[in-house]
């Protein structure tokens, strides 16, 4: 019996949009104002650390259950390590741009930026395509429940609970209903209680400050 990875192109959604706004926001600064580089800065260090825990996850708990067990597929989990490899060596880059970016919010900091998020953008919508496209039916059928359980269990032991609370949110937005009910099911009764009450009119803050024209 295969197993249901279709929440994984619901995070996947949330990445996709959150890269291209990225994009959008850094374009849009003004040049000088340090004030709304500094909000940026900081979404971008949420976004980021979501997709750095999000493909360590995979990385330690998905990609060596699959290649001791999927002899004709081993090529597209070696794909997928190398993917992950090459996003990583793009969001380095942008730690070190979107620091020199924030510091001054110079116009030229500000377009070499831009460069490279989109450089960074391109780079993960490789990786997520083809993922979707190879690699999740692969572990449908390959993996237990709790194997892929396990993933969301990195996440929340390796990210704070607030920061938690911000990625749900980046994932939630665009689901529709049904996977909305179903992601808010997941949760234990408590937990869920806490977003609704404070994370959801968190994230509502958040999204606005950061997105303000």
């Amino acid at each position: 019996m295969s197993i249901d990875t279709q929440d994984m192109e619901v995070v996947h959604r949330g990445l996709r949009r959150e890269a291209r706004l990225l994009i959008e926001l850094v374009a849009a600064v003004a040049p000088g104002d340090t004030r709304r580089a500094a909000i940026i800065a900081d979404h971008f260090r949420l976004y980021r650390l979501g997709l750095h825990n999000h493909h360590e996850g995979e990385d330690e708990l998905l990609w060596p259950p699959l290649l001791a067990r999927v002899d004709l597929g081993a090529d597209i989990v070696l794909r997928m390590e190398s993917q992950h490899t090459r996003v990583a060596a793009t969001l380095t880059r942008l730690d070190t741009e979107v620091s020199a970016w924030e510091a001054t919010a110079g116009a030229d900091e500000r377009d070499a930026l831009v460069a490279s998020l989109t450089d960074h953008r391109a780079v993960l919508l490789e990786h997520l395509d083809d993922e979707e496209a190879t690699l999740l039916p692969l572990a449908a059928d390959h993996l237990t429940e709790a194997e892929w359980a396990s993933q969301g269990e990195h996440l929340v032991t390796h990210t704070p609970k607030l920061t938690l609370l911000m990625l749900f949110g980046v994932v939630l937005e665009d689901a529709n209903p049904s996977e909305r009910a179903r992601l808010l099911a997941g949760l234990p009764a408590p937990v869920r209680g806490i977003w609704h009450i404070f994370g959801s009119p968190r994230y509502a803050r958040h999204t606005r400050r950061v997105r303000a024209a």
